[in-house]
């Protein structure tokens, strides 16, 4: 088999297929199990993902800690979830996407709630690191999962759909953060906080009783044989340019977010003095553009195409990092305004890249492919928050944020390496 990627002529419309939720109705039953089983499992991933940044003061005060070695939390967590994002998309092209998707949960479940119970800095790390091998494998798989059921008319707007599980699961963890570290003092309050990230185990009955992967992907998958999820195939002749250049988009991409993620709580309360509740009253604008964003940037990435939508919110992201950064002491109120384009223009550069990465795979090697390229990006990416953490100490966390805004500067250099595939129909 070929390892060029494989399409087809985009296939005819229904003319009355239109509306806002055309997207979802075109999914069919069994797709829209798959986009629920997708955005559920990618909403708790990010809650999980946020139980750690949301806490990092409390944890940085309990275990007595440096900014570099609170950074280092979140960027062991990155540096091992590239490793769990190409096992597990590996095993979504080996033993199917649902079964993968199941796997992925469980890992980031389980070691989330292990957090919780660390006696010291050493074991959290470990622990964080862990729980990165999930947290790495379960967006790609989901991402995949729904691709191979949606329409190349619809692809951009149903994986910004699930894109913006992301912004729900960050508001939930805000909430729990919010109300935990209310009622109780500081140094039980993120044990708790990790405690919580348990229940995402649960949610592992839903996709084995109901969610299955879609029939001709899973078909062309077995008829592949050996090659399917081979890693080296995705760097043979007429894949190997891609890849590289996809990583590189990534590392961009992902180096900019998880730098502003990670430490703008931090920089909200430490450098400008909020309140639990004030930090949480912040957050809901950012949030609340997070997640405008990912549906706006899903709608784009079909209109304007997956390389363009990425160029221009690359470009309005570094200028948003640095003038939010940039905002004089005292001028709280336009700390809140600045945040909605913040989380807005961050997070719709993120709609294309499920719809994106997968059509620039064949089938069988779709998993591996997006696993590795997506979550290869995130482990490079992940020297940016280490970065701020060890510069905050003399430049402060705002002034250091600002290297964020290098990385969507890599991304837009990386495009010009890989092709446009809006309108490519998936096997």
């Amino acid at each position: 088999m070929s390892t060029t990627q494989t399409s087809r002529p985009t296939r005819g419309e229904d003319p009355g297929d239109r509306g806002a939720f055309a997207w979802l109705r075109a999914l069919g039953p069994r797709g829209r199990r798959a986009f629920a089983g997708a955005f559920g499992g990618y909403a708790l991933d990010s809650y999980d993902f946020f139980t750690l940044p949301l806490s990092m003061v409390a944890i940085a005060a309990y275990f007595g800690l440096s900014s570099g070695e609170t950074g280092m939390l979140t960027t062991v967590t990155l540096v091992v979830s590239a490793v769990g994002g190409v096992l597990a998309g590996v095993l979504a092209d080996r033993i199917g996407r649902v079964r993968a998707l199941v796997v992925t949960v469980v890992t980031y479940a389980v070691f989330t709630l292990l957090c919780g119970f660390a006696p010291n800095y050493e074991t959290l790390l470990v622990f964080r690191a862990l729980q990165g091998l999930g947290f790495g494998g379960e967006w790609a798989v989901g991402a995949i999962l729904v691709a191979e059921y949606a329409s190349a008319r619809h692809r951009g707007r149903t994986l910004g759909a699930v894109q913006s599980a992301w912004a729900a699961g960050w508001a939930l963890a805000v909430i729990v953060y919010t109300l935990v570290f209310h009622f109780l003092d500081e140094a039980t309050a993120w044990r708790v906080m990790f405690w919580t990230g348990a229940l995402p185990a649960l949610f592992v009955l839903y996709l084995r009783r109901s969610v299955k992967d879609a029939p001709g992907a899973a078909e062309a998958r077995r008829e592949a044989g050996a090659e399917r999820g081979s890693l080296t195939a995705i760097f043979r002749p007429g894949l190997r340019r891609t890849t590289l250049f996809a990583v590189l988009l990534s590392t961009g991409v992902q180096g900019g977010y998880y730098t502003l993620a990670t430490w703008v709580p931090a920089y909200l309360k430490s450098e400008r003095g909020l309140s639990v509740v004030g930090t949480g009253g912040y957050l809901v604008l950012l949030i609340s553009g997070a997640f405008i964003g990912y549906l706006t940037g899903g709608y784009l990435t079909d209109r304007l195409g997956r390389k363009r939508n990425i160029a221009v919110f690359a470009v309005l992201s570094a200028i948003c990092v640095v003038a939010y950064t940039g905002i004089p002491a005292g001028a709280d109120g336009l700390v809140l305004v600045l945040g909605f384009p913040l989380g807005f223009c961050m997070s719709a550069i993120f709609s294309g890249f499920g719809s994106f990465l997968a059509e620039l795979y064949p089938t069988a090697l779709r998993g591996t492919g997006q696993g590795l390229t997506y979550n290869t990006g995130r482990a490079v990416g992940a020297v940016f928050p280490a970065l701020v953490g060890f510069l905050a100490d003399s430049w402060g966390v705002g002034g250091a944020l600002v290297f964020g805004a290098v990385g969507y500067g890599i991304a837009v250099l990386a495009l010009l390496g890989v092709p446009e595939t809006r309108g490519r129909e998936l096997l």
